[in-house]
């Protein structure tokens, strides 16, 4: 049963780290587009983090939660800094990204970028931005802790 839980983790995570370049690549390429287009680019946005982010952490902590279960049943030794690691940071970074990612998205796809919203859409563009990154910058720490842990270090 614990090689179906982490396959059901390694599986969010390649939504959530997946999802993350998708819509990371998105935003970059807005930066050329028209004002009139940005809202298309926020539904798109918005989809990528109903339909592969959110559900990719869901996956991730629930499937974490239960391998730290079960790891904590079978310890013999002191828990790995390099485990604490990659649980702490994966935690941190789903958190910012059910919290603060999803529902960025989901308002920013809800706002006209022209006319009397369009610096509140700038906000949040920003905001998502900065979520992002600091979301996936503690994801791919905690996949190089889990690739540490894993190979021994």
């Amino acid at each position: 049963m614990t090689r179906i839980w982490f396959l059901v983790h390694f599986i969010g995570f390649v939504a959530w780290l997946g999802g993350g370049f998708a819509a990371m690549v998105v935003s970059l390429a807005a930066r050329d587009a028209q004002r009139s287009a940005l809202a298309s680019i926020a539904q798109a946005q918005a989809a990528l983090h109903k339909r592969l982010l959110a559900p990719g952490a869901l996956l991730v902590v629930v499937s974490g939660l239960v391998l730290t279960i079960r790891f904590m049943g079978a310890m013999t030794t002191a828990m790995s800094p390099w485990l604490m690691a990659m649980q702490g940071a994966g935690l941190l970074g789903a958190l910012i990204t059910l919290l603060v990612g999803l529902p960025t998205a989901s308002r920013l796809a809800r706002i006209d970028p022209e006319g009397q919203h369009a610096a509140y859409f700038d906000e949040l563009r920003a905001r998502l931005r900065i979520g992002g990154t600091v979301a996936g910058v503690l994801a791919l720490f905690a996949l190089v802790a889990g690739v540490i842990y894993r190979t021994g270090g």
